[in-house]
């Protein structure tokens, strides 16, 4: 990464930890774009080169993860089974969890603290999942040279995935207080998923 390039994602990451901060303790309806913009000393048009919005801002998580996802996936074999490389390339995104700095790990907490009290940006958060699955399928789709607007199989290959993650992430539902911690509960269930595909599989295998 260049100078120019270091320097935008400072900014960007400036603008996301002030916006959080700013979200959790005043709330998210009542922060406005002004407001984050000047706790960093910029203009509301500058924020606006690095977010579209404040729901961007929340959001943003699920554009880093999908485009990591997305780049992993295109680089594994084309031949492989698309089950098997759509997990592997989860778990490209999944290894940021756990070679997560301090830095990150409070602020994908804050994020998940702010989605999880807000149901409209929870609501909001489901919907931004469902676009990405849709755009992985079109991926699998493509890889499997099938149309995704006829066949079922990468809409299934991706629903299967990605509700694995789901479960990883949310069952059962302790106190995470560490990206390590995440990725090994994730990574677990996608282990059992795995398993599951194999001929006289052993969940507790």
């Amino acid at each position: 990464m260049g100078l120019r390039e270091r320097k935008k994602e400072k900014t960007r990451l400036a603008i996301l930890d002030a916006a959080l901060d700013l979200f959790l303790e005043q709330g998210y309806e009542t922060t406005t774009v002004e407001q984050i913009a000047g706790s960093v000393e910029i203009s509301a048009r500058t924020f606006f080169r690095y977010f579209t919005s404040k729901e961007h801002v929340v959001l943003w998580f699920h554009d880093h993860s999908e485009e990591v996802v997305t780049e992993a996936l295109q680089h594994r074999p084309e031949d492989e089974p698309p089950f098997q490389s759509l997990l592997h390339a989860l778990r490209v995104m999944l290894s940021e969890f756990n070679d997560a700095t301090p830095d990150e790990t409070e602020r994908f907490l804050k994020m998940q603290r702010l989605i999880e009290n807000n149901p409209a940006l929870a609501g909001k958060s489901v919907a931004r999942g469902v676009e990405t699955e849709r755009r992985m399928a079109v991926e699998v789709a493509r890889r499997q040279g099938l149309d995704p607007a006829v066949h079922q199989l990468p809409h299934l290959v991706v629903a299967y995935a990605m509700a694995t993650v789901r479960v990883g992430f949310e069952c059962p539902r302790p106190k995470v207080t560490g990206m390590g911690e995440m990725f090994e509960r994730v990574d677990a269930a996608l282990g059992l998923a795995e398993r599951s595909f194999r001929p006289g599989w052993d969940l507790a295998g």
